[in-house]
């Protein structure tokens, strides 16, 4: 349970998280972090979900706020869905707005006074090269208290009934077409869960082994694995992990010690892993002690406690960004050194070329 929180002093009274709707059209893994951000969220500031695309009637839409309301220099806005961002920008111009970085590779560019709170370091970094010159924050996503409060992470999973768990949706060919039906030719009863379930810990919690291979779904996407919360929340039941290590699955998983690479080698390989892995687990499984300490990092409380600081440092920085063109100096300077720098670097590579 978390706890409201006190303020005192603060900027910006009143926040708002930005989503395009909350249908099932909408349902994925940006909406369920948005929704929590809400609940967090709100034990600092009064905090609302707006949408944006699709009208609901349990939230307000962004063009009656918009319209009802001169600029409020006590609103913050957050915004996410790295699609919509340019055009939410300019809807939001004169506004004071965070964006709250999941994936990358979305192509768009940030106005330096946008702060940006990554949810993973691989897209930290992304923005750290990209955007160098705006405020970066680092708010890892956090577990639902249902997974570290119900998930059975120190059980034992060689008593549980399910050899393997995958989940379809994001999972590579290789995984669903070549490992799942080698493993099943072993005789390994393996679960791929491709519809809604009722009670997703429980399932987790009578599973013995996760599999999880991202990479090609995001490589046809173009863009990145924001943070990888199903390995997490496998751990979190004492499912012993193997997964593909792209993007922020990297920031998790330390092959060996937490979790296990999957496509590593061959098909033979990987099989030959899984199933000493199903057959003794204790061989296999990353300690408990490790374990927890990672999930303590990702828990709700902590969450809450990263936000604090965070929206305690944004409240001192907007009035220096109005007050400043420093930043959008510096920027434009970098801007034309580097444009100087590529016409002189094609200059002499043509010269060299003629001599």
């Amino acid at each position: 349970m978390i706890t409201s929180i006190q303020e005192s002093e603060a900027l910006f009274t009143t926040i708002r998280v930005l989503v395009p709707g909350t249908s099932s059209r909408f349902r994925c893994g940006g909406l369920s972090v948005a929704k929590q951000t809400v609940r967090l969220l709100s034990a600092l500031r009064p905090t609302t979900l707006v949408t944006y695309r699709e009208r609901a009637d349990q939230h307000p839409f962004i063009e009656e706020l918009l319209k009802e309301e001169l600029v409020d220099d006590q609103c913050l806005w957050i915004i996410s869905w790295g699609f919509d961002v340019p055009r939410l920008l300019k809807r939001l111009r004169g506004r004071n707005v965070i964006y709250h970085a999941h994936s990358s590779g979305y192509g768009f560019k940030l106005p330096p006074s946008i702060p940006i709170v990554a949810v993973s370091r691989n897209t930290m970094g992304y923005w750290g090269h990209h955007a160098s010159r705006n405020p970066l924050f680092f708010i890892p996503n956090a577990l639902e208290s249902q997974w570290i409060d119900r998930g059975d992470l120190k059980g034992d999973p060689a008593i549980r009934p399910i050899d393997i768990l995958v989940q379809k949706r994001k999972s590579s060919n290789y995984l669903l077409f070549e490992l799942v039906p080698a493993l099943r030719a072993k005789g390994l009863r393996v679960e791929v869960q491709s519809d809604w379930v009722e009670d997703i810990v429980h399932l987790f919690n009578n599973s013995k082994v996760f599999l999880y291979d991202s990479t090609e779904h995001w490589s046809a996407a173009g863009l990145t694995e924001g943070f990888g919360l199903p390995p997490v929340e496998a751990m979190a039941c004492g499912c012993i992990v193997f997964s593909s290590l792209n993007h922020a699955l990297s920031d998790i998983l330390t092959p060996g010690e937490i979790g296990h690479q999957i496509g590593c080698g061959s098909l033979s390989n990987d099989v030959n892993r899984i199933i000493a892995a199903v057959y003794k687990p204790s061989d296999w499984k990353s300690s408990s002690s490790m374990l927890e300490l990672a999930l303590r990092e990702l828990s709700e409380e902590s969450h809450v406690k990263r936000w604090k600081d965070v929206l305690q440092q944004i409240d001192q920085l907007v009035p220096i960004f109005n007050e400043s063109n420093f930043i959008k100096q510096r920027s434009r300077l970098r801007i034309i050194s580097i444009k100087v720098f590529n016409k002189f670097r094609f200059f002499i590579t043509k010269l060299q070329g003629v001599s």
